[in-house]
């Protein structure tokens, strides 16, 4: 089923998507530039001490980026993923983004790390080149197809432990549908210093409104916790419906304010023509 996947998606990828990854002319790498004078705010680790002391003021070396991205890949594998009731289950459109990004993070000798999380503590995948970083990724996600008893998420610890992983500056991309406790702001912000980061949000149609179908139990995947509802009250699924969407605004708003790029893919229609629509925006605004 991943080979099908990732074969149909390769194809889709190689025909919709422009372009490569292009570095800054200047950056953190190994081939000189230029040596400059020092201006407030540069790093003093910089700083040529033989040029300064020839020209009698501090003079810093500019180097030329590495050519090579680092991407790391930041997968929510918690039980809350399982829930679908359109085409196709979160998990489903989080492994398929997985393995779209993960097609265009590995063009061009770049390399691409996956850190799976999601109730216990996963075994992070080390970022590899080319068709490794893939095979990786495919070895990744066929581990998280067997069930494991799943947990409460934790996207702040995700966060903490790509911010102790991703040592070289680079993109970090976040797939999940971003239910539980906002305890990912601050390690966002740490995380925001030194990489460019992408939120890629899963959503399903039902979790923004609720069907008349008569009595309901509502369960939370990942607490157990049980709640009996009316779902043919008018005023419930008004209610419902406005509380979903204000939770939802409200953390397009925090994402907003923390400058990072937000994508929204769901459950029903083509979600891959969306996230390809916006990685080729991205592209030409670059």
């Amino acid at each position: 089923m991943l080979r099908a996947l990732d074969l149909t998606i390769r194809r889709r990828i190689d025909s919709l998507v422009a372009g490569e990854h292009r570095a800054p002319a200047l950056g953190t790498g190994t081939e000189l530039a230029q040596v400059r004078p020092y201006q407030l705010g540069d790093d003093v680790r910089q700083i040529d001490w033989a040029v300064t002391a020839r020209m009698r003021e501090p003079h810093v070396r500019i180097h030329v980026a590495e050519r090579t991205l680092t991407t790391w890949l930041l997968l929510d594998t918690s039980p809350s993923m399982t829930f679908g009731t359109a085409d196709r289950r979160k998990a489903d459109v989080a492994e398929g983004a997985a393995i779209a990004i993960g097609h265009v993070a590995t063009r061009q000798g770049n390399r691409l790390g996956v850190l799976p999380f999601g109730g216990e503590e996963r075994i992070p995948r080390r970022p590899r080149q080319g068709r490794s970083g893939l095979l990786s990724l495919q070895l990744a996600l066929r581990a998280e197809r067997a069930p494991d008893g799943g947990g409460a998420t934790s996207i702040g610890d995700a966060l903490t432990r790509a911010g102790r992983l991703a040592r070289q500056r680079g993109l970090v991309v976040i797939v999940s549908d971003f239910r539980g406790p906002r305890d990912w702001q601050k390690p966002l912000l740490q995380l925001l210093n030194r990489h460019h980061v992408i939120a890629i949000e899963v959503r399903d149609p039902r979790e923004q409104e609720l069907p008349a179908v008569g009595d309901l139990w509502l369960v939370d995947p990942e607490t157990g916790r049980q709640l009996r509802v009316d779902t043919n009250s008018p005023r419930l699924r008004k209610r419902f419906a406005a509380r979903a969407e204000a939770e939802r605004a409200a953390l397009a708003a925090e994402l907003q304010r923390s400058r990072v790029e937000h994508i929204v893919l769901s459950t029903a229609g083509d979600w891959l023509h969306e996230l390809v629509r916006h990685l080729n925006r991205r592209r030409r605004s670059r």
